[in-house]
């Protein structure tokens, strides 16, 4: 009927729970209801009995910058790149993540089983919509992981990285992190007040 299994909390038929594996019959009425946030997919419930050990993502190149919100809020989140629907699908079975994405047809793979349908259009929407249907908000550590490959920053002393620091950096900055993987160092610049306003546009107030 094109809902994807993902999006689907429980199944009846009358009031008794059945699986993904029920087989209808004929004339039979069969009730579909939707998931309610907050969805804690660490808790086993009937139609996904295996949870997973931990809360990360996996999103589809169209809500990459979505993504990027997660990341910049403290949430482990992949992004798929140039991966086609079976390697996602795959990658999501094989690390236990959750899907994000606005494609129907990804979402009905069997191989994955905790996803969500992205409704917002914009990615700050989008961010807030997630944290809310997940409960993330226990969850978040804003400024903790790199932007552009989703590890967790490391803190680093000045000396270290003098260096490789601007005039003015060097002047007015005294507190790094650095990106263990591809050496990306952070710091609270100017572009730091913008990526505040962007997650408290989202409702994100632990910061």
């Amino acid at each position: 009927m094109g809902i994807p299994h993902t999006e689907i909390g429980k199944i009846c038929i009358e009031r008794e729970k059945v699986d993904f594996g029920f087989i209808p019959e004929t004339a039979m009425t069969i009730n579909i209801f939707e998931i309610l946030p907050p969805f804690d997919v660490t808790c086993p419930t009937f139609l996904r009995p295996v949870p997973l050990k931990k809360i990360h993502f996996i999103a589809d190149l169209n809500v990459s910058k979505l993504a990027t919100l997660l990341r910049m809020s403290g949430i482990d989140a992949e992004i798929s790149q140039d991966l086609s629907d079976n390697e996602i699908a795959s990658l999501a079975y094989e690390k236990q993540r959750i899907v994000l994405s606005k494609d129907l047809g990804l979402l009905k793979h069997r191989k994955i089983t905790f996803g969500r349908y992205v409704r917002s259009v914009y990615p700050e929407d989008q961010l807030k919509e997630i944290i809310n249907f997940f409960n993330l908000k226990p969850h978040l550590q804003p400024f903790s992981r790199c932007l552009r490959c989703n590890t967790s920053l490391t803190p680093v002393g000045k000396k270290d990285i003098l260096s490789r620091l601007q005039p003015k950096t060097r002047l007015f900055f005294h507190s790094f992190k650095i990106c263990t993987q591809c050496d990306r160092i952070y710091w609270k610049g100017s572009h730091h007040e913008g990526m505040l306003k962007k997650m408290q546009q989202s409702g994100i107030t632990r910061i």
